[in-house]
Order: structure tokens, then C-alpha cells, then sequence
């Protein structure tokens, strides 16, 4: 058989991975698309360093890897061959993609595709100027240690937990940090029976609202408040009540409902933080009318001005507060990585209802995250985060000022993000092209409101640009939001 031509090998620029890796790929893709036949001589480890610009050694031990994978095989001085008993993809014969017949909005009510969300570009870490929030910043991640954590949930000694079934269980040594060391600093005590893990706050809510809701039922969701809230509820077949938030949050007056979703620690997307008395009148409401609270406490790490208030669920005495938490804000948001907490019933038919879905979240993320957990490098983390945050919301709220931009919400206790309102008259979406256009990114606010809702709010988070990117990218907001600059 032929031998196959270097001319098949490129680098692609800008590619992911080691050369060794990427020549790895380049091997196993053209023997699983067909290309590369069994038996099919490859070019020689001198040839194909020549002509890739590598050195020999670097293709030499790509071969040798493909060997030990069963790709390759060697015949000593005569060289590599595609191995015969190489994995192939099945061959099917080629056909013209099916006609859409169906029309799956239409069937499906678009109820799902159709809701409001707020936009960001997928190269977001391409515009010098993004302030969106959410996203991990790389120079203030814990990368070794993260890596040395996964490395050793990779370890034969946890072979178990990296490769078992749980069925509806969760990693018992992650379960043991939540209990002793993430949920006492919100001032919650609770058992493990008490604890559900989540693929992130948004799953944990999701599944609060299918346990909790059903049609006829009503749910009272924040005004603005977070965007998804107002479809999880409409999922379920329940119905959403937004409620206006004040300066202090949710208020309490006049709640009808038979589930309450709140952000009490940092409202979103305002960041106003509800004072004690007012969660107490929260909870002695629940009790009086009946209904259940949904606590999201998605961003609790990030207090750095005040000592965080206490969770409604520390105060909860009547077991009617479900907490819901998250590592997306304090570790990074790909992590995927919740939880739920409440009464043991509640946990149990919550349990069940994952099952179905998912049954667990991945072995090997819960033991790694358990292994970050337990050998103290989340505190650090979380605590070079926070220093971050606050020389950033210093550096921002100095460059709001000097700019003349006006401040919707900051809340008092940290937080990541600044809510902002532009002039009675400016569109913040039709702002926010303008604004990609020069760089800069910001969050239109009109996903947050009910209905139509005002379009002149917008939010500007920290968390992803440098300090010394700030002050120029408020500026050119300000430029923007100038009188006629839509008009230059």
C-alpha cells in the first residue's frame, strides 16, 4: 500500500494543544475519517518534522503514543503503518440532509427558544474592553493547583469515584466540605441527607421550580430580576408575578404566591442586599401565607466591603427556605457545579426528579472540586478574588464618576458589576452594537424586566477586564451615550 504523503499533515495556526498533541489528533482523525487506511505506510518521523517545522523527537513520541493506542504500529527500520486493527468509524452510505417536514416551533410553542436572554458574543475575550459578567479571569485562577487537584482525582486510589454510577447519590467527600466548611460560613447547619449537587445554580433552580410548581400554581419572581427565573416557572406551567425590587430588594408587602424566588445577598441584576430585619419579615411571611422560598445566593463570595449578611436560610426556622449555591461565580462558570439545600423530603423528591435527567454530576469534577475544597485553595482563591474585585470596583466607580454616568445599583457589599441607567430616551441594545463596534461590551438590561420594561438600564461587571482597561472603556461609554454621538 502506498505510503501516505506529508502533504496530508498541516498545523492549523492558532490550534489548542501540544504539537505532540495536535499531531496525535492529525493521526487519529485521518484514520477514523477513512483517509488513512490499515496498513498505510506513514511518512518518516524526519520527513514529517521537515515538513511540519517540529523536531524529530516531537513526532517521535506522537508515534509512539498512536503505537501504544493501537493507531500505529512499528516495524522497526521499516517504520510506522496505520495499525490494522485500528478504530474506524463506521461507513455508512452518504445522503442529502432530511427535509425539516416538521415544524418543531410550532409544535413545541417556541416556549423555550423564544426566551429573552441576555446576548453576548461567543469571542467575548477577543474585545478589549469586556465588561460582561461571569466569565473567569485567567490571571487570577489557581491553575496549578487546580490541575494537581484533577490529577489526583484521576489516581487509581480514586478509581471509584471517578468511574462509579452513583445513581441518584453525590460524592460523599464533596458532600462532607459543603457541610463543614462552604455552608457554616453562610451560617447554615445542615446534614447530608440535607444537600443535593447541581450542574451549576440554574440546574439547582430548575429543579427547585419542577419540584415546587405545577399548573395553577404561582410563583413570585424579582422585578428586575434574573432572566431565566421567568421561563422555569413558565416550564412548569405556573405562573410567574414579578414584583418590583426597591433599594433594599424584594419587598415584603402585599407577597401572593405559593413560591417565592429571591436573591437577598445580591439582587440581581441591581446588587442591592436585603437587611436583616427584612428578611425576617420575609420569613415570618412564608410562615404566615404558606408559602416556600427560593434563595439564590449565587454570588455570596464576593463580599468584600461589609461582612456578608447571614442566608434567609440561617434564619429559617420552619424549614420553608430552599438554598440554592454555586462555584461558577468563585471558582469559574464552565465548572458546572451546584447545589441545593433543604429539608430532607424536599431533597429526597428533588433527588428523584434529577435521576431522571442526569442522575449525577461527573465523578471526576466532584472529586476534584472536593480536593480544592479540602486542601484550602478555594479560600485563597476566593480571597485573591476578592482583593481583585475591590481595586477594580474602586477603579470603576472613580471612572463612573469622573465620566458623569450614572449608577442604578452597586449595592453596599461587593458584588461584581455595577447596574447602570442611561437617559430616558437611549436604547442600551442599540447602544450596546454601537459599543461592540468600538471594543467595548456592556449587558443591555431589558432581558432583567418583565414584559416590556424600560430599555435604558444596563449592567458593567469587573470580573473579566483588567484595571488598567477601565477607565477607557467607561469613557468611550460616555462618548457614546453623548448628546448626537449616535448621529456621528
Amino acid at each position: 500500500m502506498a505510503a501516505i504523503p506529508v502533504e496530508a499533515f498541516y498545523l492549523t495556526p492558532g490550534a489548542t494543544g501540544s504539537l505532540q498533541q495536535q499531531i496525535r489528533a492529525m493521526v487519529t482523525q485521518g484514520i477514523l475519517a477513512g483517509r488513512f487506511r490499515p496498513g498505510a505506510r506513514m511518512p518518516s518521523s524526519r520527513g514529517l518534522a521537515g515538513h511540519l517545522g517540529v523536531s524529530r523527537i516531537t513526532v517521535t513520541l506522537a508515534y509512539s503514543d498512536l503505537v501504544s493506542s493501537d493507531y500505529l504500529t512499528s516495524a522497526g527500520r521499516s517504520g510506522y503503518f496505520v495499525s490494522g486493527t485500528a478504530p474506524l468509524a463506521p461507513e455508512f452510505p452518504a445522503s442529502a440532509p432530511p427535509a425539516e417536514a416538521i415544524d418543531f416551533k410550532g409544535l413545541t410553542g417556541g416556549r423555550f427558544s423564544s426566551v429573552v436572554r441576555v446576548e453576548r458574543p461567543d469571542d467575548w475575550d477577543r474585545y478589549p474592553w469586556p465588561f460582561i459578567y461571569g466569565q473567569a479571569d485567567p490571571t487570577l485562577f489557581d491553575h496549578q493547583n487546580w490541575r494537581q487537584c484533577a490529577l489526583r482525582a484521576l489516581g487509581k486510589r480514586d478509581f471509584a469515584a471517578l468511574t462509579s454510577d452513583y445513581y441518584e447519590r453525590d460524592d460523599p467527600l464533596l458532600l462532607q466540605e459543603l457541610v463543614r466548611s462552604i455552608l457554616p460560613r453562610r451560617g447554615i447547619a445542615a446534614r447530608e441527607e440535607e444537600v443535593l449537587l447541581t450542574l451549576g445554580a440554574q440546574n439547582a433552580l430548575w429543579i427547585a421550580a419542577m419540584a415546587l410548581l405545577g399548573p395553577g400554581r404561582r410563583a413570585v419572581v424579582e422585578n428586575p430580576g434574573y432572566p431565566a427565573w421567568r421561563a422555569i416557572v413558565a416550564a412548569t406551567g405556573a405562573e410567574a408575578v414579578p414584583v418590583d425590587v426597591d433599594a433594599l430588594g424584594l419587598p415584603v408587602e402585599g407577597l401572593a404566591g405559593d413560591v417565592v424566588f429571591t436573591t437577598p445577598s445580591h439582587q440581581c441584576p441591581t446588587n442591592a442586599t436585603m437587611p436583616v430585619e427584612r428578611r425576617v419579615a420575609l420569613l415570618e411571611a412564608a410562615e404566615r401565607q404558606g408559602f416556600v422560598i427560593v434563595e439564590d445566593d449565587y454570588e455570596f463570595e464576593m463580599s468584600f466591603l461589609k461582612p456578608v449578611a447571614p442566608a434567609l436560610k440561617s434564619l429559617d426556622r420552619g424549614g420553608r427556605v430552599i438554598y440554592a449555591g454555586s462555584f461558577s461565580k468563585s471558582v469559574f462558570p464552565g465548572l458546572r457545579l451546584g447545589y441545593l439545600v433543604g429539608p430532607p423530603g424536599f431533597i429526597a423528591e428533588a433527588r428523584s426528579l434529577r435521576g431522571l435527567m442526569l442522575k449525577h454530576p461527573p465523578g471526576h469534577i466532584q472529586r476534584t472540586m472536593a480536593y480544592f475544597l479540602g486542601l484550602g485553595h478555594y479560600d485563597a482563591l476566593v480571597n485573591r478574588m476578592k482583593n481583585a474585585y475591590r481595586r477594580r470596583r474602586q477603579v470603576m466607580a472613580e471612572a463612573i464618576a469622573t465620566e458623569g454616568l450614572e449608577v442604578a445599583g452597586q449595592g453596599g457589599f461587593g458584588g461584581s458589576s455595577f447596574w447602570m441607567r442611561a437617559g430616558a430616551g437611549v436604547d442600551t441594545e442599540e447602544l450596546a452594537l454601537r459599543l461592540r463596534a468600538d471594543g467595548v461590551l456592556i449587558e443591555p438590561g431589558r432581558a432583567f424586566f418583565a414584559g416590556a420594561g424600560p430599555r435604558n438600564y444596563y449592567r458593567l461587571a469587573y470580573s473579566s477586564i483588567a484595571p488598567q482597561r477601565i477607565a477607557e472603556g467607561v469613557a468611550r461609554i460616555a462618548r457614546a451615550l453623548a448628546p448626537g454621538a449616535a448621529r456621528r
